[in-house]
């Protein structure tokens, strides 16, 4: 790291009370949201998330995956398709479907399909094989990373990079916390809570730690160990 220093919006005098935190990568200027970072938000999917329906929708088990996930590129349509064939029936609810008509919305692979009002991944409550995404079940079952096998729009939220290219080719990446904002048109009318209500902040670790295999992931392994220490 060639600097690192911790900005806000207003300076407030003391380099460690700062919005943000700010680490120099060389080519990257990363950007970190303290208060996302250093909150006890947590996942409440089946205790009580609302869901992203037009209505709250706990007894759904949906959570976020009423919408089929959007994939990011080829490359990550063919590994979770590759994924998808690999899962035992009885770990994935929708295995007749997937077989009949595959995984994705269309020819295009830029999405899952939807079966029954959400992701084709997505077990319902009840489920013998367990509720919640197949893919999930299925790296947990093979014991391997959930991450490795889950699209990457799904394992990293509620965290959301914002990029900028400066003049001098410098990549600005802004990390904090997911808003309805970022679901585009349709989270106008949906029920969320998630990151922009109380409900979902009762963990009992900070989302840096929580949530650090997916930032380390996401960020580097080397910006991460930068950023564990400068958020103690």
């Amino acid at each position: 790291m060639t600097r690192d220093q911790d900005s806000s919006d207003q300076d407030t005098g003391d380099p460690d009370t700062g919005a943000l935190v700010e680490i120099d990568a060389g080519d990257t200027l990363w950007r970190f949201d303290r208060r996302f970072l250093t909150s006890n938000w947590t996942c409440i999917w089946g205790r009580g998330c609302h869901g992203i329906l037009a209505e709250p929708a706990a007894h759904l088990g949906h959570g976020c995956c009423s919408l089929g996930a959007e994939l990011d590129g080829l490359d990550e349509a063919r590994n979770v398709a590759a994924l998808a064939d690999t899962l035992r029936p009885e770990l994935f609810q929708h295995h007749r479907e997937a077989a009949s008509g595959g995984v994705f919305s269309d020819e295009s692979c830029t999405n899952t399909r939807v079966v029954d009002g959400a992701c084709i991944f997505l077990n319902r409550p009840g489920h013998p094989g367990g509720a919640g995404c197949a893919l999930h079940l299925g790296a947990v079952d093979a014991g391997e990373a959930p991450l490795d096998w889950k699209p990457s729009v799904c394992w990293q939220l509620p965290v959301k990079i914002d990029w900028e290219m400066r003049d001098d080719d410098v990549e600005v990446a802004t990390v904090r916390g997911w808003e309805r904002r970022d679901w585009g048109d349709d989270g106008d009318t949906m029920a969320w809570c998630c990151t922009e209500g109380p409900e979902a902040y009762v963990g009992d670790r900070p989302v840096v730690e929580s949530l650090g295999d997916e930032l380390a992931v996401m960020v580097g392994d080397e910006v991460y160990v930068e950023l564990r220490r400068r958020l103690g």
